[in-house]
């Protein structure tokens, strides 16, 4: 049977998933009679709920007598590692583009990088069925793209399909009355562009994991494409490591793929996408050979982590009221087993205490990981992301990036401004009738807590994307940091209506009454650039001339809530995020309202010796 191997390539929300869910339906890969969610490859909870792909996946389909291995990946820079990866593993990409938006930067990301691997695309301007669809002019924006990224001249000549993938319809003509149900048009193109890959069987082995797993039972499982040769479950094969070195180990488990179902199977042929489990260890980027003929393939090249937090036991006073794995050897192994399979997150614990610096390629990043341990019962708590600076012959330098923003054109001022308070620079600026695009190059630190007050100023309508660039020097030392204080409790207690009355000129409050306080938990964002104790917890006193529930009559201000995502943006860097399963709250990293203004009074004096 002929194979092809290809991946799903785009910008985030482009219509990635949803177009491999149609080529699962188009190719008959279901029974007639299935029920089948929309985007059944986010099999993730999170990315059902977020809308967005985070683990690469792999499936496959059978049409017209070719196997078509399909590898999604996910559109968001912060998980750009597994589109870096997933290269290695196919013949040729499928580039969805939105007949809308058009390019955007992870779309030149991605697009590079299928470039750099000298594979062929195939384009597809998805969302056609928009009233605002504008498909041959996003052609040409591809077509200047592809000259950006210096192609050579044949590969301009690519070939196109327009597509409504939500609606399972596709044609190769622009005009939206041509299309027709089904993706033959692009399963047919896909076997007629994308090459067939290397099926020479009768040599040695030789299999690069790109993708990992991991079990309890098995430990790692790598998932790679067979370059060469025949793997057997059973047998011994050499494991070329990392290092230099070589491991010999039995093949415990040889899976392939077919539709959304990981099959176990006896033999994996060249050009066969399958996953080997054996070796508790192998990582990606090591070749897997015959024993006697270990000639490793060139190493893949892993991106490293831009963003750093620390996680820590949680050290507040309600510690152990939620979760159930609260303890330092419980957290450092579930931070150790999320290692096993993403290659991009670095944990490293720090001498002599409780906490761990955790590395990722951004906030959603480290965010996902942050969430997924609540849900599984994890207390802890974390830092505020910072940047990984590096040292480049000499000098300190810093992550920069690209950064591509689409808002009304009332708005473009006050982002503008805040983009310059940022250190932001602006490359390019243009104007619609009612939209207005801005493109910068900003520090990463730049960014770091500016989605929120993007979405306040905005009011909901802006676009924000942006992917790394690279390292660049140093230019200021203060960027992006929280201008006004917060409110801080100084009892511990109940929270009531009556003192949060009281305090709401004071700022934002963060709580509603009858909440558990403890003391140096933040309830509020103050009006001024000072930290400000406050006692939520006071109640009125009783009188025999006043009612007891006088207390019931008290209109208060909605509270503001805070998603985890918006409470890692708002915290300085005196300051933490307590997460439990139940609860996120926000914290001074002292308690004790004393010792915290006396370390306070001595930090502003050395600022000002300075």
């Amino acid at each position: 049977m002929d194979i092809r191997n290809v991946a799903i390539i785009a910008h985030v929300d482009h219509g990635k998933t949803t177009l491999v869910d149609t080529l699962l339906k188009s190719s008959h890969t279901f029974r007639d009679n299935q029920v089948i969610d929309n985007c059944v490859m986010d099999s993730n909870a999170l990315e059902r709920e977020r809308g967005i792909t985070i683990l690469a996946k792999n499936t496959a389909i059978k049409y017209k007598d070719t196997k078509i291995n399909i590898l999604d990946t996910p559109g968001h820079a912060d998980f750009s590692g597994e589109v870096e990866r997933i290269m290695k593993m196919v013949d040729g990409v499928v580039l969805v583009v939105d007949a809308y938006e058009g390019t955007m930067p992870q779309t030149r990301f991605v697009l590079k990088k299928a470039f750099e691997a000298h594979l062929k695309p195939i384009v597809v301007i998805n969302k056609v069925d928009k009233p605002s669809a504008r498909p041959l002019e996003v052609i040409d924006e591809v077509l200047e793209l592809f000259i950006d990224l210096g192609c050579d001249e044949d590969e301009l000549d690519f070939p196109v399909v327009f597509a409504s993938a939500v609606n399972n319809t596709c044609s190769l003509d622009s005009d939206i009355s041509t299309q027709a149900s089904g993706m033959g048009p692009l399963l047919d193109m896909i076997i007629e562009h994308i090459p067939a890959p290397n099926m020479d069987s009768e040599s040695p082995l030789q299999l690069q994991p790109a993708l990992l797993d991991y079990t309890d039972f098995v430990g790692r499982i790598g998932i790679g494409r067979i370059s060469r040769g025949t793997i057997k479950s059973g047998e011994v094969v050499s494991c070329c490591r990392a290092d230099g070195s070589i491991k010999q180990f039995r093949v415990q488990k040889l899976y392939g793929f077919y539709g959304l179902d990981r099959i176990e199977i006896q033999e994996g042929k060249a050009g066969d996408i399958v996953a080997v489990s054996g070796l508790g260890d192998i990582s990606v980027g090591e070749t897997i050979c015959t024993v006697g003929n270990e000639e490793p393939l060139e190493p893949i090249h892993i991106s490293e982590p831009t963003v750093q937090m620390t996680f820590g036991t949680n050290t507040s006073p309600f510690c152990g009221k939620d979760g159930k794995s609260v303890t330092a050897t419980k957290i450092e192994e579930r931070l150790f087993k999320e290692v096993q399979k993403d290659v991009s997150l670095r944990v490293s614990r720090i001498e002599s205490s409780e906490e761990w610096i955790v590395s990722g390629r951004g906030e959603l990043h480290l965010g996902i990981l942050i969430e997924n341990m609540r849900r599984e019962g994890f207390e802890f708590q974390v830092s505020r992301p910072r940047v990984i600076m590096k040292e480049i012959d000499g000098v300190m330098c810093e992550p920069y990036e690209y950064c591509v923003i689409d808002l009304p054109n009332e708005c473009a001022g006050s982002i503008i401004e805040m983009m310059g308070n940022r250190k932001g620079t602006m490359e390019t600026m243009t104007n619609t009738e009612t939209q207005t695009r801005l493109i910068y190059t900003v520090p990463s630190r730049g960014l770091i807590g500016f989605n929120t007050d993007f979405m306040t100023y905005t009011k909901g309508y802006g676009i924000i994307n942006h992917s790394f660039i690279d390292y660049r020097p140093v230019e200021s030392v203060s960027v992006g940091e929280r201008t006004t204080g917060v409110l801080v409790s100084m009892a511990q207690g109940q929270s009531t209506a009556y003192s949060i009355g009281a305090l709401e000129d004071r700022g934002v409050m963060f709580i509603s009454p009858g909440e558990d306080i403890y003391e140096g938990m933040i309830v509020g964002e103050a009006n001024k650039n000072l930290d400000l104790a406050v006692n939520v917890v006071k109640a009125k006193q009783q009188t025999n001339t006043r009612s007891s529930n006088k207390d019931m009559t008290v209109v208060l201000k909605k509270p503001r809530v805070l998603s985890l995502e918006a409470c890692l943006e708002f915290i300085n860097d005196d300051e933490l995020v307590e997460i439990t399963p139940k609860h996120i709250r926000l914290r001074k990293k002292i308690l004790d309202t004393v010792e915290r203004k006396k370390y306070d009074s001595k930090m502003r004096s050395e600022k000002e010796n300075n």
